[in-house]
């Protein structure tokens, strides 16, 4: 009896698998002929079912080289040095090494921070000072936040991580860019400070013609937790070109909050219609200024130079009250859920050197303590953010670190709606994996660690706190391998002292007027 059962049993699964080999011989059949007829591939056509494994191995190599192939300073746009510092930060484990940096210290462009012979002691350590944006304005927002979230909007970025991003930020005391889809309720959640962006589509504040609707900007701006409002001319992953959301990620919530039709693409346009012009852009924000009574200034990847120069001398025509309040200075190196490659590969100066540039601009001009500069692009460590702030920059934000900080593992698929870790997918099954709670602690672990980190550096090179690094204690290596003071390459610039005096009269009086 047992053996006639077991023999049933064999006889069962030897049927079972012969179908299973007849079906795949079918299949193999079908796609051959498929493969044979067909003239767009020419690969398949001359290798019918052979040559389809091809689009497999490319598929696949891109994580076999980031886990297998690639060495820890190799990859791009990060490598996976930087990716584990910002893993291990944001899950607050130990992040010593042992044995030496295998960091390359003779390529040209590395950074080098010159240690004090006395540094600052734990006992005379301070936390980054406060800094106010917008002085002239009836809300200006004061923080001392040295490290916040760039721009992401809900849309690009899945609900569960706008909330993880929102309840993170509050818990360290950041903010958090809304990007320029919008307010969503994801953002309000968590109670963090956030930066209202307006983009080229005026998503969020746009009427039924698509233009500013001045009712939606009071509606945004009694919101206490909206601390500024900050017009997007460019970002860095596509300068000259506007946001692209793709269709299937346009659903009905996202429509409604951007003001758009529910699975059609959400294309913004390359520039804002109603700027032409230095002159426009300071109506522009004025206006926004006045409307909502908050800080208002303005994001750009910095290209063309002569802009900024117009837009001082304009200002100096208007009177320094009329300044933008920020300045957020973009990077050729920035990154999005989707751009073309052209753009994202060959326009824009890159923030080594554009952010000097800018501040020197401002301070030549007796504007720097009015206008505040925000740094952004690839600064997702301690050291490049010690950086930018040494340039000049009052503030640096990050958009990529944080995706890291949420769990992202750089699988490049943000603008495929298939994104492994939840970040950029509205695929309910794909953003199960994403536990916004989780994930909100270790958004603010990497935050703080991060000013943490900063601040270590700030210490070593014997100042008490970040903002208080200079120029004069970084080094740079050229291309002869040898390093020289970034001083020298980019020297401190000659104020002019009149406007720096007026400018600075001007501004102690109005912080006077508001403390009152």
């Amino acid at each position: 009896m047992d053996n006639s059962i077991t023999l049933q049993i064999l006889s069962f699964f030897a049927l079972i698998l012969t179908l299973a080999i007849l079906g795949l011989i079918v299949t193999v059949i079908v796609l051959y002929f498929i493969d044979i007829n067909q003239s767009t591939h020419t690969i398949r056509r001359n290798y019918p079912v052979i040559g389809r494994f091809r689009y497999l191995f490319e598929h696949l190599g891109e994580f076999f080289r980031q886990y297998f192939f690639a060495m820890d300073r190799e990859e791009m746009p990060f490598n996976r040095a930087e990716r584990s510092w910002v893993y291990r930060s944001a899950k607050n484990i130990d992040a010593n090494i042992a044995f030496g940096s295998t960091r390359d210290l003779s390529s040209a462009g590395t950074v080098m921070f010159l240690n004090a012979a006395f540094p600052t002691l734990e006992k005379d350590a301070a936390l980054p000072a406060e800094v106010t944006i917008g002085p002239y304005c009836r809300q200006p927002y004061t923080t001392k936040s040295l490290f916040n979230i760039s721009a992401m909007s809900y849309g690009a970025l899945s609900a569960p991580a706008v909330r993880a991003l929102s309840a993170g930020a509050k818990q360290a005391g950041c903010w958090l860019n809304t990007g320029e889809g919008g307010l969503s309720p994801f953002h309000l959640e968590g109670g963090c400070d956030l930066v209202f962006q307006v983009g080229t589509a005026k998503y969020g504040v746009r009427n039924q013609e698509g233009k500013l609707s001045d009712d939606k900007l009071r509606n945004i701006a009694n919101r206490d937790q909206v601390k500024m409002f900050e017009v997007k001319l460019s970002q860095g992953a596509k300068p000259g070109k506007g946001g692209i959301l793709p269709a299937e990620k346009v659903s009905k919530e996202i429509a409604e909050i951007r003001g758009i039709t529910e699975g059609h693409a959400s294309i913004s346009p390359n520039g804002h219609p109603d700027i032409r012009s230095v002159d426009e852009l300071l109506d522009l924000l004025e206006h926004i200024r006045e409307i909502t009574g908050k800080p208002v200034g303005f994001k750009s990847v910095i290209g063309d130079r002569q802009w900024l120069t117009d837009l001082v001398n304009a200002i100096k025509v208007r009177g320094i009250d009329r300044a933008p309040d920020f300045i957020t200075i973009d990077s050729c190196d920035g990154g999005t859920g989707a751009a073309p490659q052209p753009l994202m590969d060959y326009v824009g100066l890159p923030l080594k050197e554009s952010l000097p540039w800018v501040c020197d601009l401002l301070t030549q001009n007796g504007l720097r303590e009015r206008i505040r500069v925000i740094a952004s692009g690839k600064l997702i460590t301690p050291s490049k953010v010690a950086w930018a702030i040494a340039c000049g920059a009052d503030f640096t934000v990050s958009a990529r670190g944080f995706m890291f900080a949420l769990g992202c593992i750089q699988a490049m698929q943000c603008h495929k709606n298939t994104c492994p870790t939840g970040v950029t997918t509205h695929d309910p099954k794909l953003q199960r994996g994403l536990v916004p709670t989780d994930k909100a602690k270790r958004v603010a672990h990497y935050q703080q660690n991060m000013t943490y980190g900063v601040g270590m550096l700030a210490h070593a090179c014997g100042v008490a706190e970040p903002r208080q690094l200079k120029r004069q204690h970084v080094h740079i290596v050229t291309q002869s391998g040898m390093s020289a003071p970034m001083s020298q390459i980019h020297p401190e610039p000659v104020r002019l002292i009149d406007d720096a005096k007026e400018s600075t009269a001007i501004l102690d009086n109005s912080m006077e007027i508001n403390n009152e």
